[in-house]
Formats: C-alpha cells, structure tokens, sequence
C-alpha cells in the first residue's frame, strides 16, 4: 500500500497506548490524563438532554451551521470579549490544533513548541511536516529570550501545562505576543486546565495581547465530560474564515446534539458551580499526591507543586532510564508517562503524573509502588 508523507509522520499516542497497560488489573495508573468520572453531572446532563430534545425536536439531530450553536459561541465571546463571529465550536479542542496546522503550515515551516509540550500537539502537527524549534522553559513557563527569530507558528500551553504544571507568567505572554507581531507568527494558544486553578485565577490569555496574531484553542471536556466532544477556537476575521473551511472538508460541523445539550446547562447557569466542584475535588487530588511523594519518594527527584491542571511533572537525576523505571513500575502495579514523549528536541528524565483520575484512596498506594520501583532501578543501576 502506498501512503501519503503524511500518514508516513503519523504516530500512535504513547499515553493510548499505556492505557491499555493501566487496563489490567491490579494495575494504577498515575498515566492518563483523563477527567474523574466522579465528576461528571450525570443528573444535570440526563435533564439537560430532555430539555434538549423537546426544545429543538428533530433539529438536534440533523446538520447544523459548521460554526456552531449561538448560545456556546455567545458563551465563549463574552470570556474572550471577542464578537461571535470571532468562535468556532470543534469537536474537542484537539481538532482546533489540526485545523490551525492544515490552514497554517507548509512542509518545512519552523514551529516553536516548549520543551516539553504537549504530545498531543506534536501527534496533530508532525502530518503537515513542521521543523520544530523546542524553546525551554521552567516554572514560569517557555523562556522568552531563547524565542527565535524566525517562525511561522508558535505553539503554547500557558495555563497548568501538560505536562508540567507551568503558568506562564503574565510579562512572558506580553513578550510572547510582541515577539509573534516582529516575527510575523501565528500563535497558537492551548487552554484545556485554565478554569482548573486551585489557589488564582492565571493571568490574561496571549490572545489578549496579540488578537490578530492568536487563536485561541478551549475545550469543556475538562469541564463538564470528553465524551461530549466540544471545544472552541477564537480567532481574528481572517484567521476564523480560514477554520470555518478547513472544518467543513473535515467533519461539516461539530455535533448538534452535544451543543444543545451543553446549551442547555449555560442557560439553566450550571457551568460556574460546575467548575467549582472540579476545582475543589482536584485540589484535594493533588494535595494528596503531593504529600505521598514528599513521604515516599527521595528528595532527589524533583517536582513543583502544582497551582493547577491535572498533572504533577517529576525529574529525575541525570542519566535515569525512564522506559527501563516504567517496565519495573508496572511489574509493581503502577503506570506513569515517561517524559520522553513529551520533548520535540533534547529530552531530561521526566514522568507524568496524574491526580485527576486516581481514586483518592488509591493516590498513596500509587505512590508507594512507584517508589518501590525507583528503588529496584537503583538498585540495578548500581550493580
């Protein structure tokens, strides 16, 4: 069979993948990245559906305008004070990063991305041929100075960053956006955790800083439930005329069904108590992560405690094999994400962690048996 360069530079996803791992039992996972079902609104997303269908009848079923139902678009305009012409209902904020990739870039174009990003990101971007140039960052995020002069997109996760928890600071999005306008670059701005923040609210999005310059990329999976399939994007006039095509060769409109049942929850004002809840439950998650790891696991690998997000990003010493930890891991009934992955250029030993998704009660077990592992890779490393 003879494939396209494109289907040739498409990869599987490492974390799809260790789910299945994690699927077996006796296994924890600590490795997807997946929302608490405990969390979703089972009663409020049975009535809304009711409301949904009795309201709309058959039109909650049949094709629907490409841009989405007015009453998301009139949601997500009045956060980002755009117009609702200026938004874009997806299916999942991930088809946003596909959209802005086919609209924007050409075999070969520079792309900057953190070091580490997102996989999801790379996985969405590496069919359309981009040359990465990784930026470092650190707890404040990507680090401004080591930004290039010359690039056709950059793409950021400014609010909890998968992988590492960063925020990046607000003087960074400023520069960031200024450095998009010299260059002449696209920005595309990732926002999946911003509503998920456990002590402030983050700064401004990029998009503030630079409109013409940005799309914005949102989701309500980690709101409300993934399953539901609803994201957004915001971008200028131009930028938005050129989604709205693209979105109509790939899929013609996002599902109607979903945007009326997630209209449904704006309008009986269910959204805000919602968030509430996650953050509190989150928070809760990772306080009990974070206490685990400083009780379990040696000082020498490092983390930052999370302000918000799902994740909680570990270092390693130099020289540690994370595959060879995460095959002893899982011979000790926990998974994790080497971080490997997670880098588009030079990578440090790393692993992901997740709170979100662990049972409360299982959170210190998880811990301890990745502990357990880290000390049998010590011990054979030393032998």
């Amino acid at each position: 069979m003879r494939f396209s360069k494109a289907r040739a530079r498409m990869q599987s996803s490492l974390i799809r993948e260790l789910l299945k791992l994690a699927s077996c039992p006796g296994v924890l996972s600590l490795a997807g990245g997946i929302p608490a079902p405990e969390l979703f609104p089972m009663e409020a997303l049975q009535k809304a559906t009711e409301r949904a269908l009795s309201r709309h009848g058959p039109a909650a079923l049949q094709y629907s305008p490409t841009e989405g139902h007015p009453v998301l678009r009139r949601w997500v305009a009045e956060r980002l004070g755009v117009g609702e012409e200026q938004v874009l209902i997806t299916s999942g904020s991930q088809q946003v990063l596909d959209l802005v990739a086919r609209v924007i870039l050409d075999e070969g174009d520079p792309v900057v991305v953190e070091s580490p990003t997102y996989m999801g990101g790379l996985l969405a971007m590496n069919p359309y041929g981009p040359v990465y140039r990784p930026v470092p960052a650190d707890e404040a995020g990507l680090l401004p100075e080591a930004l290039p002069e010359a690039a056709k997109l950059a793409y950021v996760l400014p609010n909890f960053q998968n992988p590492t928890a960063a925020v990046l600071s607000e003087e960074r999005r400023k520069t960031v956006a200024d450095w998009a306008r010299e260059v002449g670059a696209v920005v595309l701005e990732d926002d999946p955790y911003g509503h998920i923040y456990f002590e402030a609210p983050p700064p401004p999005p990029v998009f503030r800083h630079a409109p013409e310059r940005t799309v914005y990329a949102g989701t309500f999976s980690k709101l409300v439930a993934p399953g539901l399939r609803i994201g957004y994007a915001v971008a200028s006039p131009e930028l938005m005329e050129a989604l709205v095509q693209a979105k109509q060769a790939v899929d013609l409109h996002t599902n109607i069904l979903g945007q009326a049942i997630l209209a449904e929850l704006i309008e009986a004002g269910e959204l805000e108590p919602q968030a509430e809840w996650v953050r509190a439950f989150y928070r809760r998650r990772r306080d009990r992560m974070v206490a685990a790891l400083k009780a379990q696991m040696p000082e020498e690998v490092r983390f930052q405690v999370p302000s918000g997000g799902m994740f909680l990003w570990l270092r390693f010493p130099e020289g540690t094999d994370t595959r060879r930890l995460l095959e002893l891991a899982l011979e000790e009934g926990v998974a994790f994400v080497p971080g490997d992955p997670f880098f588009a250029g030079e990578a440090y030993p790393a692993a992901r962690l997740t709170f979100a998704s662990v049972p409360e009660d299982a959170i210190e077990e998880g811990v301890r048996r990745l502990a357990r592992a880290y000390d049998r890779y010590l011990e054979h490393a030393v032998a």
